[in-house]
């Protein structure tokens, strides 16, 4: 193997790919990232058996060949060398990787290639094309409700429906839904559903930053596995066994209040009351008040803690209905004002122990269901 590339072209490929390689593994080769010559340019390939991405950079390639390093060292010393053309060579019968760039040169001890997991080709099943904005925006608003411990490896994922041209992402962690719907640029002809990891969701979501054409997502036909094409990455992904709880039951149909609040002036503060609520088991309450004729609603957001102190914040609301008490986990009421876009959002309340729904307002495509926390009024 004998090629030539940019440091800059290398370094980025290897930030684009260095998120999949494993850390805590049984699998040493793991711990490595692929470099393989694929026509004129160097695919690097690192895998950490859940997940695997693939990125081709534009280099003058010489020899063909292949071979595995140790990730973490290759990535240092690339990332510390100038922009300059890089000239790489692998010394067959010692499995050594030759790197020279200005006047820095290395040399790393390899693994032969044939070693390393092989990547799953998905060439056949469903396979649709999402507008990159629309996916991005859809990620970030449910990635976050997914559950985090594997004690329901289902709740880690995020459950994916195709159907027709319309793809619609849910996530919950048994305290909080989220269920964002977006259109898809090529119809499906068949419905299908299947949970995706969220971590893989949200490296696709970092990968996608500097990508303006739509994303290929293909699932193979036993809904096992995934891919994700982007120009010049390919992400590919186990996906999560089993079935997802029926969430539309979770959704309430009516409110008896319903309060219309500015997002920045709402997250501000239920980021104050945050700090007091911290010793308070993250309790924030909120007091829902309708207006007179004159004067507007408001909604007084409060945290206490017996040790510390207490915060009173009041912002004003349009208020429809009655007044209302409720109390949320300060934590899920900031990640979900946190990552939405519009000006305006409207909370619905039934009572204070039925959910709450936050609901952005002017779209109909994205809602938020939070669980209220019991106390003592």
């Amino acid at each position: 193997m004998r090629l030539s590339c940019l440091q800059e072209n290398l370094n980025r490929g290897l930030g684009v790919v260095g998120r999949a390689v494993a850390t805590r593994t049984t699998l040493p080769i793991t711990n490595n990232v692929l470099l393989a010559t694929d026509q004129s340019r160097l695919k690097l390939v690192a895998t950490n058996l859940e997940m695997a991405i693939s990125c081709w950079i534009g280099a003058k390639v010489e020899d063909e060949g292949a071979i595995t390093v140790p990730a973490r060292l290759l990535t240092e010393f690339i990332s510390s060398l100038p922009s300059e053309k890089m000239d790489i060579s692998l010394s067959p019968r010692t499995k050594t990787l030759e790197l020279k760039c200005a006047r820095f040169e290395a040399r790393i001890s390899g693994v032969d290639a044939k070693d390393f997991p092989p990547i799953p080709k998905i060439e056949e099943g469903i396979t649709t094309r999402v507008e990159i904005e629309a996916l991005r925006q859809g990620i970030s608003q449910v990635v976050f409700a997914a559950a985090t411990e594997e004690s329901r490896p289902v709740l880690t994922g995020v459950d994916t429906q195709f159907e027709g041209d319309l793809l619609t992402l849910a996530a919950a962690d048994g305290f909080r839904l989220a269920v964002y719907k977006l259109p898809i640029a090529v119809p499906v002809s068949e419905k299908s559903e299947v949970i995706i990891p969220a971590r893989t969701l949200a490296e696709l979501n970092r990968l996608m930053t500097d990508q303006e054409e739509p994303v290929e997502i293909t699932v193979n036909p036993n809904k096992s596995q995934a891919l994700f094409r982007l120009k010049n990455i390919e992400l590919v992904s186990q996906l999560v066994q089993g079935t997802f709880p029926n969430y539309a039951q979770l959704i309430p149909q009516s409110y008896n209040t319903r309060a219309v609040v500015d997002v920045a002036e709402f997250l501000r503060a239920t980021k104050t009351a945050s700090i007091f609520a911290r010793d308070g088991s993250g309790i924030v309450r909120l007091v829902i008040a309708p207006g007179g004729e004159l004067t507007p609603g408001k909604m007084t957001v409060s945290a206490r803690s017996e040790e510390v102190g207490d915060d009173v914040g009041e912002i004003d609301a349009i208020v429809e209905g009655e007044e209302a008490k409720i109390a949320f986990n300060g934590k899920y009421l900031t990640d979900v004002l946190g990552v939405l876009g519009e000006a305006q959002v409207a909370l619905e309340t039934t009572n204070p122990s039925s959910p709450g729904v936050i609901r952005p307002v002017g779209v109909d495509n994205y809602i938020h269901v939070v669980m209220p926390m019991f106390v003592q009024w």
